[in-house]
């Protein structure tokens, strides 16, 4: 192997190497998810159903939801991913604890507003949502 030639190879090793470390970082700074969730549109719904143990178990679906004052939003366990909760940040609502395919929890949003929750179990696998209530 000539010198032009190994200096080639070990170019591209070494771009790889650093395009796989790059790879990585999402993965070796929790929360850094590259963004937000996609806000779903749900106005002009009574009710709307969101997902507890989504996407392998750790994950609201959809996570990011806009709703009409008056809304009734009803969490719905998958069963996926152990025990879930749903929390309100700010204090507004709090499920308990549950692990069972079918447990619901509903809560009626009668304020503007936005609703920030977790599940306190695996609120640092960043499962957590959010619920914009907008007065139409």
């Amino acid at each position: 192997m000539n010198a032009r030639t190994r200096r080639q190879l070990l170019s591209v090793a070494g771009a790889a190497s650093l395009a796989g470390i790059a790879g990585c970082a999402g993965v070796l700074i929790p929360g850094d998810d590259g963004g937000e969730a996609e806000t779903v549109d749900r106005t002009g719904e009574e009710t709307v159903a969101v997902a507890v143990g989504a996407d392998g178990g750790f994950s609201f679906a959809p996570a990011a939801i806009r709703v009409d004052v008056g809304t009734t939003v009803a969490w719905e366990w998958t069963g996926v991913g152990g025990s879930h909760n749903v929390v309100d940040r700010g204090g507004a609502f709090e499920s308990g604890l549950a692990a069972a395919e079918g447990h619901a929890f509903e809560h009626e949003f009668e304020t503007a507003g936005t609703y920030e929750y977790v599940c306190t179990p695996h609120q640092t696998r960043d499962m957590e949502g959010t619920v914009e209530v907008v007065q139409r």
